[in-house]
């Protein structure tokens, strides 16, 4: 008999451990059952899921996958965290943005859990008058402030240090960041502005103010163009570069003009691709400083993805933005911003900005998720997702340095030409459901009652564009709802279910979702005349299709049905004009559709 030791660990002790072979063979014969004769690694590659960038995600990852040491928190490379001590202190700085003036609502979220603001001022916000008004009653040696002016970046900052020295603030408890981003505005306005004024704010930072940052490198007019997130890593690079030329011709050090500058970065629900683009950032602007000569960690602030915020079933946004800050949370930001639900629709309401305040709450005060530095730092998977995005996001930066800078890159469209490819690859996907947004092109709700906000104000504009995932299924589903507005009822399809349930029932659910997706509405009760349908959609399994697709598409098209469809690629039959199936583009066939049935 085998005594084994007494440490609670050793069940599996005399077992032989598993090896990468003799799991790619249990793989094999998964997908043998599946009709894909494949071995060894091509096994294995038929289960991973590309990503942008030319990256992708394998099924497993091991201690074969090497990945460069990342060090401690607080030292370089900063791939762990630019502080020692991390977030553990407090958790994250949490950051709440407004671009209205009313009257009650940033002393209400600071009395609630918001830690910072962010402030929208001039175009697209409040105005630079009313900035005494939108801080009364905040403490402002105890509440930092971010500004976001545009091209009133300089009155903005003369008013808010004029506020600082009436209410009696020191300069050394001032805490902040004035927000000159010329680059940033440029990107979103397409003007050009002088960065004189914004030399002589970092001076004055640097020398008198040194809790106020004079710069943000904003990568969000990147993301929200469409960019990838090593697209949106290289921008930001070639930004953070070229603020430090030209602050060294200002006069500043390396290290006066590093400190000056806060990194602002979209945190999307793609959970684990936002953890390792957080710290793929820091490692990158690690070896720029690195060779400016230097050792600075970058400074993060993450702001969840406007891209990904739905118009329809807005209530998902909680889920995506919850994901997203527990995502940059882990990343190792310092500073977080939860958009509202209804970010999308306009004013957030008070709701909206309660849960907002709370998800970082939450996922600070009761998932403990500060307590820990770094918790994905180990992962096999993440430290090799980090360094593959911090090669691709540093190629990117290269290509827009050979194009002569991120100012050049922008002024002649060869970094919005890029931002666009990568969108248009992205749309293909999103129009063939291969990567679903909840509540939209999967599983929408047509009898939802839509969401009004008060309109917020315009957003600067003029530049890069801005996209949504949601954009292409919304324009459907408005066409639907102005068809409801006329004449009372929605575009109908009707869904021919043959045979028993066991053999229907999949493809019916899958046609129910896709014609919701754009607006059409399914009706599976009943008689095709009875349904108002001018379609047909048949449902079933190959088999009953092979006996039954040529006959009962022939009796529905003598019903005067003008279009038959059938849910599958079984093969081709007759009477049959189309074919819905995973991987079709969902939108051309959702728009043909409502064009032949006279919805405008």
């Amino acid at each position: 008999m085998t005594v084994l030791p007494d440490d609670g660990l050793s069940l599996a002790a005399e077992f032989p451990d598993a090896t990468h072979e003799q799991w790619q063979h249990l793989v094999e014969g998964v997908l043998r059952k599946s009709g894909k004769d494949v071995s060894g690694t091509a096994a294995e590659d038929a289960l991973s899921t590309a990503l942008e960038d030319g990256l992708r995600t394998r099924p497993l990852y091991s201690a074969r996958d090497a990945a460069p040491d990342a060090g401690l928190p607080g030292f370089a490379p900063f791939v762990r965290g630019g502080r020692a001590e991390g977030n553990t202190a407090g958790g994250w700085d949490v950051r709440q943005r407004h671009t209205a003036l009313t009257d009650g609502v940033v002393l209400a979220d600071l009395e609630n859990g918001v830690t910072s603001l962010w402030l929208v001022l001039g175009e697209g916000g409040i105005p630079v008058t009313e900035l005494g008004r939108a801080l009364d009653g905040v403490y402002l040696d105890l509440a930092p402030v971010v500004l976001d002016a545009g091209t009133e970046l300089e009155p903005a900052a003369r008013e808010l240090l004029r506020l600082y020295e009436e209410r009696g603030v020191a300069k050394e408890a001032a805490r902040g960041n004035l927000g000159a981003d010329p680059l940033g505005h440029e990107a979103r306005t397409g003007k050009s502005s002088d960065f004189t004024a914004v030399a002589g704010l970092a001076r004055l930072c640097a020398e008198e103010y040194p809790g106020l940052r004079a710069l943000t490198v904003d990568a969000l007019p990147y993301h929200e163009a469409g960019g990838s997130a090593a697209q949106e890593l290289g921008a930001s690079l070639a930004t953070g570069v070229a603020y430090l030329r030209e602050l060294d011709e200002a006069g500043l050090a390396v290290e006066q003009a590093a400190a000056q500058l806060e990194f602002r970065y979209a945190a999307t629900a793609d959970q684990f691709l936002t953890i390792a683009k957080l710290r793929a950032a820091r490692r990158l602007w690690a070896r720029v400083t690195e060779v400016c000569g230097a050792s600075s960690a970058q400074v993060q602030h993450a702001v969840t993805s406007p891209v990904m915020m739905s118009r329809r079933d807005p209530w998902v946004n909680m889920l995506r933005t919850t994901v997203a800050t527990l995502a940059a949370g882990v990343g190792g930001a310092e500073s977080v911003t939860v958009l509202p639900f209804d970010h999308a629709l306009g004013l957030p309401d008070a709701f909206a900005r309660r849960i907002a305040r709370n998800t970082s709450t939450i996922l600070i005060e009761e998932s403990h998720l500060a307590r820990v530095i770094d918790p994905a730092g180990g992962s096999w998977y993440v430290e090799r997702l980090t360094d593959e995005l911090a090669e691709a996001g540093w190629e990117f930066f290269q290509r827009v340095e050979r194009a002569g800078g991120q100012a050049a890159a922008l002024r002649s469209g060869r970094l919005g030409e890029d931002l666009a490819a990568t969108w248009e690859a992205r749309t293909g996907k999103l129009a063939r459901r291969r990567e679903p947004v909840t509540g939209v092109s999967e599983f929408p709700n047509l009898a939802e009652q839509l969401v009004a906000r008060e309109p917020a104000p315009e957003p600067r504009s003029g530049g890069l564009p801005r996209v949504r995932r949601d954009e292409a299924y919304e324009a459907l589903r408005a066409r639907s709802d102005a068809h409801l507005a006329a004449t009372g009822s929605r575009p109908r399809i009707f869904l021919a279910a043959l045979g028993p349930a066991a053999a229907h029932t999949a493809r019916l659910t899958f046609a129910s979702n896709l014609f919701q997706a754009g607006g059409i509405e399914p009706v599976t009760a009943g008689t095709f005349a009875e349904s108002g349908a001018t379609e047909v959609c048949l449902c079933s399994s190959d088999a009953l299709y092979e006996e039954q697709a040529e006959s009962v598409a022939a009796e529905f098209r003598s019903a005067g049905a003008a279009q038959v469809f059938l849910a599958g690629r079984p093969g081709q039959y007759t009477d049959v004009d189309a074919y819905v199936f995973a991987g079709c583009d969902a939108v051309a066939v959702l728009s043909a559709t409502l064009d032949r049935m006279g919805v405008s």
